[in-house]
């Protein structure tokens, strides 16, 4: 789903009809003012410049070896030719192409989502008002993410695609990239930290020449965020949490340095695999959680949404002592009319909502008159 691209642009010509030589142009990008917009972000970098901006995408996916490089013009601005062989956008953009649910709450935030023209597998949406739009059959399906319908994205003629990856190998986009479309990478799911991943608003309002709101945005955000850490601090007690739940034998949940136990942790809990290695998830066998987490206080998952499912799934759940105290949470009950789960598309975006919802279930003392958002309790 990620790609390796490189689009060759007229850049060189350029030297003809500017008046000033390669060196030249590299001394006025090194000289010209710029402030790099991004603060948490670790694969992302927005530098401004007069009449452009430098976007940079770093870390698209783990171990990713090459910084990709995209030029925002404004109002037809001349760029350096030291830039000039990077694909090179004209913003605000008009329309656009996204591949991930993760993308799709930028666009509301932004008021644009009425640029979004197709996405990949429309039942994954779970937006209301972007819903609306689609059965209003003003946004187009275009299959999956790794087969995406390359004749009808062309149709469409988006301003962009903007797609994301797992590896350095994507032929879809690559063909994409080859036949014109101008194709950016989207590394947001690659961030370790719940305000690195909300910083990627500044990406799609780089996109649309929205920087200042989607900043303020942004630090609305993560000022609510770190109140709420504050309010978590005053907590007289740290629970222990388990995390995850059984697929086909194999028990999945956050490692210790992954989003999800960042967020646990900021909301005073204790996490019992906080010291586990990594950013992504841990593969464990059920004898092993039960060992260590049979006395969790509480259990948080995504898998079911009723204790009934629990206890079909596997009789031996009830040995934990948060499934018989029946403190049992789930962010997978808040679905879209087409079965797409709200929390995998809306909460990378707003970890401050998130963070409240664990610290009003943990800590139910704070936070008096707070409802959850994401994560409702197990009936």
């Amino acid at each position: 789903m990620k790609t390796k691209y490189f689009k060759i642009s007229i850049g060189l010509l350029l030297v003809f009809f500017v008046g000033c030589k390669k060196e030249d142009s590299d001394k006025i990008v090194k000289t010209t003012q710029s402030k790099n917009l991004i603060a948490f972000a670790k694969g992302l970098s927005i530098n401004e410049h007069k009449g452009f901006s430098v976007l940079k995408v770093s870390n698209p996916w783990p171990k990713a070896n090459k910084t990709y490089t995209y030029i925002l013009r404004k109002n037809g601005s001349e760029i350096p030719d030291s830039l000039a062989q990077n694909i090179i956008i004209d913003v605000p953009i008009k329309s656009i192409v996204v591949t991930s649910t993760t993308h799709l709450p930028s666009l509301e935030m932004l008021g644009v989502e009425k640029t979004l023209v197709g996405f990949p597998n429309l039942d994954y949406i779970s937006s209301e008002k972007i819903r609306t739009r689609i059965d209003a059959k003003k946004i187009a399906e275009l299959g999956n993410n790794q087969d995406l319908n390359i004749e009808k994205t062309i149709e469409l003629s988006p301003t962009v695609v903007v797609g994301y990856g797992i590896d350095n190998s994507n032929k879809m986009l690559d063909n994409l990239s080859k036949s014109g479309q101008k194709i950016l990478l989207n590394g947001d799911w690659n961030e370790e930290t719940p305000l690195g991943k909300a910083e990627w608003i500044k990406f799609f309002g780089a996109l649309y020449g929205k920087e200042k709101l989607a900043t303020a945005i942004f630090d609305k955000i993560a000022n609510d965020y770190k109140n709420t850490q504050a309010i978590a601090k005053k907590a007289t007690t740290i629970p222990t949490v388990l995390s995850g739940a059984m697929f086909q034998d194999v028990w999945y949940m956050p490692t210790g340095n992954s989003w999800g136990s960042i967020i646990l942790a900021d909301a005073n809990a204790n996490y019992l695999w906080k010291n586990s290695a990594g950013t992504g998830s841990l593969n464990l066998n059920f004898e092993t959680v039960l060992e260590r987490a049979q006395l969790a206080d509480f259990w948080i998952q995504g898998q079911f949404s009723s204790f009934d499912e629990i206890e079909k799934a596997n009789k031996h759940y009830k040995k934990f002592k948060a499934f018989q105290t029946k403190n049992v949470y789930s962010f997978a009950s808040k679905k879209g009319k087409t079965g797409g789960v709200l929390f995998y598309e809306l909460a990378p975006n707003r970890p401050d909502l998130l963070l409240k919802d664990m610290v009003k279930i943990l800590h139910p003392n704070l936070l008096i008159g707070y409802k959850p958002f994401f994560v409702t309790k197990l009936q």
